[in-house]
């Protein structure tokens, strides 16, 4: 697997129209624009006391199997689902879909 973090990222193809999203009008202005990207692997709910009880060893059962993509949000914004890889000895996500690329952002999931 290759280090993708130095390299420069492929433009986002608007597939409504087949043109790539860094050609857009005044793109430039934005592309510098920090994002705080994250991965979800999952969730569950737990009482105040079943959390003052873990211990080193302690297993928390999430609500997805361990088959299951896992979500990517950038700012809360639910992009990409994705799977663990291992790059150079480190954690990576590869992105196996792109969440409603024709929706444009407005059709996105934001996370609570």
């Amino acid at each position: 697997m290759t280090d993708l973090s130095d390299a420069p990222a492929a433009p986002q193809r608007d597939r409504r129209e087949g043109k790539t999203i860094a050609a857009a009008p005044n793109f430039d202005l934005l592309a510098g624009v920090s994002l705080r990207v994250s991965v979800e692997v999952g969730s569950t709910s737990m009482t105040l006391a079943e959390l003052l009880t873990m211990t080193e060893g302690s297993v928390i059962e999430l609500d997805r199997a361990a088959t299951d993509l896992l979500d990517i949000y950038a700012n809360g914004t639910l992009i990409a689902k994705g799977e663990i890889v291992s790059v150079e000895g480190r954690y990576g996500i590869q992105v196996a879909e792109v969440v409603a690329p024709d929706r444009g952002i407005a059709g996105f999931d934001r996370r609570a």
